[in-house]
């Protein structure tokens, strides 16, 4: 069964975790099943303190890169320098070889919500892929080796990508269209009347002459 690991570090952003996670997990229901659902951290179980006081969540497993399916990676919250410390925290831990070690796994795909794309590039995971991330990190992002793609979601394959906070319910989708086609994800739209934005950014077809990534 495709396993989607969310993984959760101190400090992270409620809503890169919960947006897509809900989403997932109506779009199980509407499969009957076939996906299961887990949040995890690089040490293993224990209660996570997000970036906003008063939401914890408890990670009951750890980051297991040889399971097939997704490994989504939330950003932080707080101040730009407290999200900065966070992020630059995170891609010096535990997590990065265990991203690393994922992305050569060719069952799985490896999704960034918001800033959680540039705390993998902070950690060299992403030199010469296609990304976005919050506008405020895009400079930042394209400083680590990485393309920056100004766009809601961007698809380099086994690394998906999404913008800023509420993005994350967009990458949701956009997954469950790719990996199980548009009337699972058209339905979870409706359950949850949510209205994707923007052109999902791929590195295929004619390029517009004039344009910016």
């Amino acid at each position: 069964m495709p396993r989607a690991q969310f993984v959760l570090y101190d400090g992270f952003d409620p809503l890169d975790v919960v947006g897509p996670f809900e989403v997932l997990s109506a779009g199980r229901e509407f499969l009957g099943g076939g996906l299961d659902l887990e949040l995890v951290t690089a040490e293993g179980p224990r209660v996570v303190e997000p970036g906003m006081p008063g939401l914890s969540l408890t990670a009951t497993g750890t980051v297991d890169p040889s399971a097939p399916g997704y490994v989504i990676v939330p950003g932080a919250a707080g101040s730009v320098e407290t999200i900065t410390a966070l992020l630059a925290r995170f891609a010096g831990g535990e997590a990065a070889p265990l991203l690393r070690q994922a992305f050569d796994n060719p069952e799985i795909t490896v999704v960034g919500v918001c800033g959680g794309s540039l705390a993998m590039a902070t950690a060299g995971l992403l030199d010469g892929r296609h990304a976005t991330t919050h506008v405020l990190g895009h400079d930042a992002l394209a400083s680590t080796g990485a393309t920056a793609v100004r766009a809601r979601v961007v698809d380099d394959g086994d690394l998906i990508t999404a913008g800023g906070v509420t993005s994350g319910i967009d990458v949701g989708l956009y997954l469950l269209e790719r990996d199980f086609g548009p009337r699972i994800a058209h339905a979870v739209e409706q359950m949850i009347e949510h209205d994707r934005r923007g052109t999902t950014w791929k590195n295929t077809g004619l390029a517009p002459t004039g344009a910016v990534a």
